[in-house]
């Protein structure tokens, strides 16, 4: 029978472990970033539309470039190529401190800086997704994906829980500089880890073979043609609501930055109790049922979050939206690894990391922010909770979805 604890796969897999606090520390520091980033474009411009622009622009690089990566990926060592991104990510993070200490930001410096994370992260993600595989092994796979979505929200939690206090005490820019030390965290874990060397293996396909071999294996396959229609639809019309966070605590419930802290806290939370569920069942559910499950609960939550105007209310809301939000993500990302052989894996994250990153904040942001100009937040959010529940209810009928 196998073990309820959640945190079995730390216990068990040293290099995981090792990867999983540095990266948890390192993405608080992150989550501090794109609070304070998302405040300072705010601050600068009073627009909804130019919150919704900056991380547009931020997630640009990663539609453009991350399929082509995702060959990368496949055909170089994964520890390498995420310790080097890793630094590069540190570098800009820096420079985005000294802007805003210095008093020389601008909504172009804000969009440049952006943009430049955004290209780094078109590798980073998809090489760090490709990597946990390596860390764990195949069986213990569907847990460490929990788990590392339940680093990521905890991060959501502590980070803007300190930006809060960071902002009222020292400064917005501050929380780049505390990001830019937190990266030290996740290199020092990357070069503790002790890992197989690694060998290349011989190709003699061109990149471009190698870009639409992945895409034809995407497209035949029909599990994971599927999975990624659903991931598209959620990423595209729901993840976008994390981005006009600002505006709805700034605009709807009339509330300040350490406000808006604690409502993406609240997301965190949930978040955190949603993959930390994952991790524990993960090996005794039907992971099908519970996404199908995740994919109805998800938008009925986030559309109660676009009808109320009570900071109480939405603080609950937003911690059972966290839940279920984890929850479709999460599995999305893991029923997509369990089926992908590895030699097309890299290209595979390198597609979900298109959708979840790219798309999500390229399109659904950009759309988001200029529906929230044109009609309110409460419109963009809410429209976007019903186009995924309406997919939801044609999903889930599919032969293909209901074999999972």
């Amino acid at each position: 029978m196998h073990s309820l604890n959640p945190f079995r796969v730390l216990v068990v897999h040293r290099n995981f472990r090792i990867f999983w606090i540095g990266q948890t520390v390192s993405l608080s520091g992150t989550w501090m970033q794109q609070m304070a980033q998302g405040w300072l474009a705010l601050e600068l411009t009073r627009n909804a539309f130019y919150v919704g622009l900056v991380a547009t622009v931020g997630s640009l690089p990663i539609v453009l470039l991350s399929l082509q990566a995702g060959v990368l990926v496949d055909r170089m060592d994964k520890h390498k190529l995420v310790t080097i991104a890793q630094s590069l990510l540190m570098l800009d993070a820096v420079i985005l401190w000294w802007f805003a200490w210095s008093g020389h930001a601008t909504i172009g410096w804000l969009l440049l800086l952006a943009a430049v994370n955004g290209l780094v992260s078109a590798i980073e993600i998809p090489a760090r997704q490709a990597l946990i595989i390596e860390l764990v092994g195949r069986e213990d796979l569907p847990a460490a994906i929990a788990l590392n979505s339940s680093g990521f929200n905890l991060a959501r939690i502590i980070g803007p829980a300190i930006a809060a206090v960071v902002i009222a005490k020292a400064g917005l820019a501050w929380c780049f500089g505390l990001n830019a030390l937190s990266y030290f965290a996740v290199l020092i874990g990357l070069l503790r880890m002790h890992l197989p060397r690694w060998v290349a293996q011989p190709s003699a396909a061109s990149a471009l073979e190698g870009l639409l071999a992945g895409i034809r294996y995407m497209r035949s396959t029909p599990t994971v043609n599927s999975l990624m229609k659903l991931v598209t639809v959620y990423s595209v019309f729901g993840v976008p609501y994390l981005t006009l966070m600002p505006v709805m605590a700034h605009d709807r419930l009339g509330l300040d930055a350490s406000g808006y802290g604690l409502l993406l806290a609240a997301v965190g939370a949930g978040g955190v109790a949603g993959a930390l569920f994952l991790a524990a069942v993960s090996q005794r559910v039907r992971r099908g049922r519970l996404l199908a499950w995740s994919s109805y609960t998800f938008p009925v939550l986030l559309g109660a979050v676009a009808l109320t105007r009570s900071p109480v209310v939405a603080g609950v809301l937003l911690l059972l939206t966290g839940f279920a939000m984890i929850l479709n993500n999460a599995l999305g990302n893991a029923l997509l690894q369990a089926v992908v052989p590895d030699a097309f894996r890299g290209r595979l994250m390198a597609a979900y990391s298109f959708v979840v990153v790219g798309l999500s904040q390229v399109v659904g942001a950009f759309i988001g922010g200029a529906v929230a100009r044109a009609f309110g937040v409460e419109w963009a959010i809410g429209a976007g909770a019903a186009i995924m529940f309406v997919y939801a209810l044609y999903a889930t009928r599919s032969p293909t979805m209901r074999t999972l």
